[in-house]
């Protein structure tokens, strides 16, 4: 097999450099109103360079968000496996909801949280694409749960719809967060977002929820 020409080599490895530095950026700002050309000084690189690779910043973020929902979904498919389908629905809610480790971090997911919808807007089906790790992951769970007769049966439609309702609203959590503390006093935590989740397809409303202590 040939050896990758030194060429070869600095031109793969500009995507990542676009994506370390949008990626530097968010952590500073917490904001994705930053411009390609704050992406490119950056990276020192070139506009030329950047549109060889991408269309736009949109389609940036996009790939950046699609590396870190893979590189996520399989780590919690990692956490869950082996559980039973409550407590890995539990361990996958605390997994997103958990606080971020890091000041630079929380304005990472700050920023990339609040660019989700607008993403959701303006490239439909590739946000889709890169959302399906996780939509899947969370079906698997809904389909063990019946196979356990811990969750209601339903058809693969109903299993998807169910899937695609609370992935968003895990991905809500930082909003929700928000929005808790605003109107009733009390942030929305990931407790929270797990209950109302479960209950939403429990077979038996009276089955527990609380892992024993």
């Amino acid at each position: 097999m040939a050896r990758p020409t030194a060429r070869g080599t600095e031109t793969e490895s500009r995507p990542a450099r676009f994506m370390r530095s949008a990626l530097e950026i968010l952590g500073e700002t917490g904001r994705t109103d930053f411009t390609v050309l704050a992406v490119v000084e950056r990276s020192k690189t070139s506009l030329r360079s950047f549109y060889q690779h991408y269309s736009s910043k949109d389609e940036l973020l996009l790939a950046l968000v699609d590396r870190i929902m893979a590189e996520s979904a399989a780590r919690w498919r990692t956490d869950v496996a082996g559980l039973d389908a409550i407590a890995a629905l539990r361990t996958l809610v605390e997994r997103i909801t958990a606080p971020a480790a890091s000041t630079k971090q929380d304005s990472i997911n700050r920023g990339l949280t609040f660019y989700n919808d607008h993403l959701a807007e303006t490239l439909p089906r590739e946000y889709a694409r890169v959302l399906s790790p996780l939509h899947a992951l969370i079906r698997d769970i809904i389909v063990a749960g019946g196979a356990e007769g811990v969750f209601r049966e339903a058809s693969d439609s109903e299993t998807d719809t169910a899937a695609a309702l609370i992935m968003q609203t895990m991905l809500g959590a930082l909003r929700l967060r928000v929005l808790g503390a605003e109107l009733n006093g009390a942030p929305v935590e990931g407790q929270h977002i797990f209950e109302f989740c479960v209950r939403s397809l429990l077979r038996d409303p009276g089955h527990p929820i609380r892992p024993p202590w």
